[in-house]
């Protein structure tokens, strides 16, 4: 599945895992995909950005908000607080 990240949410204040994805390359419309998934739905997943592949955890992937509605126009991006 092919989709384009939004935004990288905070699940609290400081959120290391979040702040360690966007220096990752996990920012706003970059395109990702999803390359492989643990057998059972479990972890962890791989997914791809650019030529870089990297495994998360749900729990991690659960920060990285996409869209996969293609054909909408890229959002505008938001200040990061």
């Amino acid at each position: 599945m092919e989709a384009i990240i939004e935004r990288v949410e905070d699940a609290r204040h400081p959120d290391p895992v979040a702040r360690r994805l966007r220096e990752l390359g996990f920012v706003p419309d970059e395109a990702v995909r999803i390359v492989a998934t643990a057998p059972m739905g479990g972890d962890p997943i791989a997914v791809r950005i650019g030529f870089t592949r990297f495994a998360l955890r749900r729990e991690e992937a659960a920060r990285v908000i996409v869209r996969t509605d293609l054909s909408r126009p890229y959002p505008q991006a938001r200040p990061h607080p």
